[in-house]
């Protein structure tokens, strides 16, 4: 429910309305209009650009805690799919000039030719204090009306994220081919379910001699294990996990037929609901690139870029680090998150499937987490 409307907004007056009745006012930058959508704040100093064109950020407004943003501009080499899809974006100090040689057009004119309205605040350190403290909520940004009381009946009315399917919104509408590059060999075929997939992921994989064929997000299992794959994934996404049952019953049918089965963000979802483990929503969520997060079989501690509002429950007293049954074998909680102690991922023990909670084709600093795409592609090697 973006705004539409209007150039450039730098110069006029905004307001930002939470549902809990708190306004900020500020300036407003990007496209003039209104948008409704879920506030949530984003912990990374770098990468707007990907956050921006992130698929997962699907009807959420975006608060940028770093304070000064499109240093860089906007380039058409870096965004993740073919759109911005966040519904608003909030920051403190928009970048006067784009400074870098890539820049082909500022930050503020990417926006207002997509249509996405955006405010700059001073107090983006208190809305994020706030939303700690209260819990991701609805808001809106406004140009066309300063007035908060105004425009909380609207926010009050608009729709939450909890029960909301936008996988199918965002994902591919027909399926298509990521071959590996000139001179690298073809060494596996990964069908990969698009529930709101970021361009990387694909690229990564084919970087390792997978030629992935991406599906639509409601693609059967039947349609998925028609490609003859070695290896089965479900990508990132948007919206509520609980109401994708069709892709619950896609991941089942992969994991019954004994394909490997690899999973991020809300494909671990995905996997955990499969496995007969229980969701719920965070208070406000991970969304960064500095989230600790633990293996518990090497003990060794990724800092991993995340985006989801949801997480798995863990499966008992020691947060399923004791093997539990499952439909498909036993299983194991394989990550944690050392901040707040969220399920960061599940293996299974008898079945080669494994899923984790954060996104490993992101880049917070060195590449981390990479080495999770040889672990697929090792699974797949295995069960030729």
């Amino acid at each position: 429910m973006a705004g539409r409307g209007g150039q450039g907004g730098q110069g006029r007056q905004a307001v930002l309305v939470l549902e809990d009745g708190r306004a900020f006012r500020g300036a407003a930058f990007g496209a003039g209009g209104e948008t409704f959508g879920e506030m949530v704040f984003n912990t990374g100093m770098t990468g707007y650009q990907e956050t921006l064109t992130d698929p997962s950020y699907c009807r959420q407004i975006v608060a940028m805690t770093a304070p000064h943003i499109g240093n860089t501009g906007v380039n058409d080499e870096d965004p993740e799919s073919r759109r911005i899809w966040v519904s608003g974006y909030v920051i403190r100090e928009p970048a006067r000039i784009a400074s870098s040689w890539r820049a082909q057009r500022s930050l503020d004119a990417e926006l207002a030719a997509q249509g996405v309205t955006g405010i700059a605040i001073s107090g983006t350190r208190a809305l994020t204090r706030h939303l700690r403290d209260r819990g991701a909520m609805r808001a809106a940004i406004s140009t066309l009306t300063t007035d908060p009381a105004k425009l909380l009946p609207r926010v009050l009315a608009s729709p939450g994220m909890t029960g909301a399917d936008l996988a199918r919104e965002v994902s591919t509408a027909e399926p298509y081919t990521v071959r590996p590059p000139a001179g690298t060999a073809t060494r596996y075929r990964v069908a990969a379910v698009d529930l709101g997939i970021k361009a990387a992921t694909p690229r990564r994989m084919a970087l390792r001699g997978c030629e992935v064929n991406v599906l639509p997000a409601d693609a059967t299992a039947d349609q998925i294990l028609a490609h003859s794959p070695d290896g089965v994934f479900f990508s990132n996404g948007p919206g509520d996990h609980a109401a994708a049952g069709y892709a619950v019953d896609a991941m089942r049918g992969a994991l019954a037929a004994g394909t490997p089965v690899f999973g991020i963000c809300l494909g671990s979802q995905l996997l955990g609901r499969a496995l007969g483990l229980d969701t719920y929503k965070l208070r406000f969520g991970h969304r960064g690139v500095n989230q600790p997060v633990k293996d518990l079989r090497t003990g060794r501690v990724y800092i991993t870029s995340h985006n989801h509002g949801f997480a798995v429950s863990p499966p008992g007293a020691d947060q399923g680090q004791t093997p539990f049954e499952t439909p498909f074998g036993r299983a194991v909680v394989s990550h944690l998150n050392l901040n707040d102690g969220v399920v960061e991922g599940i293996r299974l023990l008898e079945a080669p499937a494994f899923g984790v909670q954060y996104h490993p084709e992101a880049a917070p600093g060195p590449h981390d987490a990479d080495d999770l795409f040889d672990e697929f592609c090792t699974l797949m090697a295995a069960a030729r």
